[in-house]
Order: C-alpha cells, then sequence, then structure tokens
C-alpha cells in the first residue's frame, strides 16, 4: 500500500479519488447497452448473452423446478446461516417501519402522511466470481417487510447458464417471486423498461460494477427510480497505536478481495501502527485464494497517517467511505463524530463482514462519496410518503384569506378563486 505521512489538505481530493471512477469508454458502452435493449427487448437480451456472456438462455426467467433443484444442492449450515442472517436483517428493519403521521394544522385543517409501499420492485445481484446470496437478503427482506407487492430478481448466469444455488435458495427464501438470468447493465436497463419477459419495474435496487452503476446512474430519474450509486466496494480502517495490527489488515482484505476495482483505505495516527498494519496486510494476502484480486486492489489503495483526531475526521469525512471501521482506543471520539459514512463499524469486535452478513444492518450502501448524500437502503427505500389533507368547512373559511393572498401575489387568479368560490357561497 502507497503509505502518506501528513499529506497537506490540497492533495486530499487526489487520494479520495476512486480508482473506478466512470469512465467515457465504458459510460459509452452502456449508453449503447441501453439502447439496444429499449429498442429490442428481449431480442436485444439474447444478443448481448451471446455476445457478452458467450450464452444463450432458452428462457431468462428461472423456472420453479429449477429453483427446488438448487435448494437441494445447498448445504444444511448455510441454509442455517441464511436463516440466522435473515432474522437479524428482519428485527432490524421491522423496527424502521414508519407510522402515519396525522396533524390538525389549524382549526378544521387536518393534514396527514401516510406510508406507502413502492409497488413493483427490481433487485441486481451481483454474480461472476462472487455470488452475493448475501445481498439477496439485504434487498428481499426489507422488501417483503414494506408490503411490495412485486418483486423480481436478476443476477448474470456463470459460463454455463446456470445460477449459484445459494442465490437461488436465498431469493426464494425471501419470497422473491420471479428471478431471470441477466446480468450486466442490460438487467438494470431491461427492469427499467420492461422487455416480453422482464416485468418493468418502479424502482431499481442492488450493487454492481462499474456497467451496473452507470447504467442505474444514466437511467435513474428517466425511466426508473434507483436506491443509489453503490459500485465497487469501499473501506476505510482507522486505528491508532493501540490498534491489533492483524485485525485491520484482515478487515482492509476483505473488502480488496471484492475485485481490483474496490479500494481501501488505511488512516492512523500512528505511523509505526500503519507500518505494521501494512506488513501484515503483505502476509495476509499471500493466502488468500483471491490474492490477484485483492492485490489489484491494493495497487489503488493508500495508508495516510495523521497528526490528531480532528484531522482523521476531517479527512473521513472527505473521503465519505462506503464502510467505516473505527478501532482505536476510544473509537465513539471517532464515531460520533464523522457524519459521512455508509455505515460504521465501531470497536476491535465489528468486523465490516459482520455488517456484510449477519448483524442486521444493510450492507447496500452509498459508494463513491455518495454517503455524502445518500442513505444506505432501509425500509425507507422501499416506501413512499403520500399526503392526505381534509378542510372542514369552517376550516377553509378561516384559511381562505391566507391562500387568496399568497395566490394573487403570485398573480395566479384560478388559485385564488378555487378558495375565494367556496367561500362566497
Amino acid at each position: 500500500m502507497d503509505i502518506r505521512i501528513n499529506p497537506p489538505r490540497q492533495e486530499w481530493p487526489e487520494l479520495c479519488r476512486r480508482p473506478s471512477d466512470v469512465n467515457p469508454v465504458v459510460r459509452e458502452r452502456v449508453e449503447a447497452i441501453v439502447g439496444r435493449v429499449r429498442e429490442g427487448g428481449d431480442e436485444a437480451l439474447k444478443a448481448l448473452a451471446a455476445e457478452i456472456d458467450g450464452f444463450v438462455p432458452e428462457r431468462f426467467e428461472i423456472s420453479a423446478e429449477e429453483i427446488r433443484e438448487a435448494s437441494e444442492l445447498v448445504p444444511k449450515e448455510v441454509k442455517d446461516a441464511i436463516a440466522a442472517a435473515a432474522a437479524n436483517i428482519r428485527a432490524f428493519h421491522e423496527a424502521q417501519m414508519p407510522k402515519q403521521v396525522e396533524v390538525e394544522t389549524a382549526p378544521g385543517v387536518r393534514c396527514i402522511q401516510k406510508p406507502v409501499p413502492i409497488r413493483s420492485v427490481g433487485l441486481y445481484i451481483p454474480g461472476g466470481t462472487a455470488p452475493l446470496f448475501s445481498t439477496v437478503l439485504m434487498l428481499a427482506v426489507p422488501a417483503r417487510i414494506a408490503g411490495c407487492r412485486e418483486v423480481v430478481l436478476c443476477t448474470p448466469a456463470g459460463k454455463d447458464g446456470r445460477i449459484a444455488p445459494a442465490v437461488l435458495y436465498a431469493a426464494s427464501y425471501c419470497g422473491v417471486q420471479r428471478i431471470f438470468r441477466i446480468g450486466g447493465a442490460q438487467a438494470v436497463a431491461a427492469m427499467a423498461y420492461g422487455t416480453e419477459s422482464v416485468p418493468k419495474v418502479d424502482k431499481v435496487f442492488g450493487p454492481g460494477n462499474q456497467y451496473v452503476t452507470t447504467a442505474k446512474q444514466m437511467l435513474g430519474g428517466s425511466a426508473v427510480a434507483i436506491d443509489m450509486p453503490a459500485g465497487p466496494s469501499e473501506v476505510m480502517v482507522v486505528i491508532d497505536a493501540s490498534s491489533n495490527p492483524a485485525f485491520a489488515a484482515a478487515d482492509l482484505l476483505s473488502q480488496a478481495e471484492h475485485g481490483r476495482d474496490s479500494q481501501v483505505m488505511l488512516v492512523s495516527t500512528d505511523e509505526a501502527a500503519a507500518m505494521a498494519v501494512a506488513a501484515e496486510v503483505d502476509r495476509q494476502v499471500e493466502v488468500l485464494g483471491r490474492a490477484d484480486l485483492a492485490k489489484g486492489a491494493l495497487s489503488k489503495s493508500h495508508a495516510v497517517v495523521l497528526d490528531s483526531i480532528d484531522e482523521v475526521v476531517a479527512f473521513a469525512d472527505a473521503y465519505a467511505p462506503e464502510h467505516l471501521i473505527v478501532s482505536t482506543e476510544a473509537p465513539w471520539a471517532i464515531a460520533d463524530r464523522v457524519s459521512a459514512a455508509g455505515s460504521v463499524f465501531v470497536g476491535a469486535y465489528t468486523p465490516e463482514s459482520a455488517g456484510d452478513y449477519a448483524s442486521g444492518t444493510n450492507h447496500t450502501l452509498p459508494t463513491s462519496g455518495w454517503a455524502r448524500s445518500h442513505s444506505g437502503v432501509n425500509i425507507d427505500s422501499f416506501m413512499r410518503k403520500m399526503t392526505l389533507q381534509e378542510i372542514s368547512r369552517d376550516g377553509l373559511l378561516r384559511l381562505a384569506p391566507t391562500i387568496v393572498s399568497m395566490a394573487e401575489a403570485e398573480g395566479l387568479q384560478a388559485h385564488a378563486a378555487a378558495a375565494s368560490i367556496r367561500t362566497e357561497r
């Protein structure tokens, strides 16, 4: 890892730059893919499957028989782990359910805010070298709690056209109604526009590579709503002289192994501690099965040594990490002050992987600095707030002068008349 000692603040933007920032080539390719799916539907999906994946499935939708067969291949200990993790995720997200708000803002004027589930949602589950069945739980469990009527899922298949059995089992366990073997930007486009096979949804959820993230950003707000920009994984680990170097190194590598476009950051108030963690990273990475991917991520990562807690907090907010691990002697002194992070892991015994799998918090989080303005997925992500109002006769008589005065001041006579015509009669 590249180690920087007290870098001046003017260098921070460069240190905070993500290696996966979208480049023009990726955007051009995604635009072409999206356009083909919008115009060609299933035929375009088949052509793209042949070009990108090397196979064309007979049908995109996974059958109930395929799901049953896949479920039989999942070991009991994995099924038990899925059940335990889902229970914790359910408990945390059920506690987030919003309540209806009803206020009489003035005599005879009743205003209501009513939480309403999004009708149809599409879940994207990354595949490739690490099929993330844990992401199925993180998205499908809150979708069902919120009451979404239609939940569909897209995930890329392997070269043999098969989906990882644990992904299919987890989806079935969580009550996902329809599953499609489609990946990449074309999956996002299919859910955004709808095709002959894939239903159009109201909102798309889920992380992915540069192509998936670019497609979500491109289509979000025009063809479909999206949860957030959620691209390649990242973590910032904050340590001091009291920290265990082996713990910190393991936390860094747990995100580096996601892929070469991931990024990990070590921040320390002690130079010797940073050097010890860097050495431990070099030792631990050699025994990883995904060492090549982790080394690719490490080559684009940094260790930063800063003089004070104030500087650490400022740098963490400047980077706005997807995951922030604070493993220092007094971790809450930092965790309570940081304002821009997707999810914060406090103390030596809180590994990021706990949040990835089983603690109950959601692991679908904003990346690339979007934590400054976006929340991670939660129950509100699957709901919208609709307002209602009812005004009595006497209530309108009291409120009408305010309405008429403001409408006339804006030059909107019909607005004023909508109130005055009622009071006059």
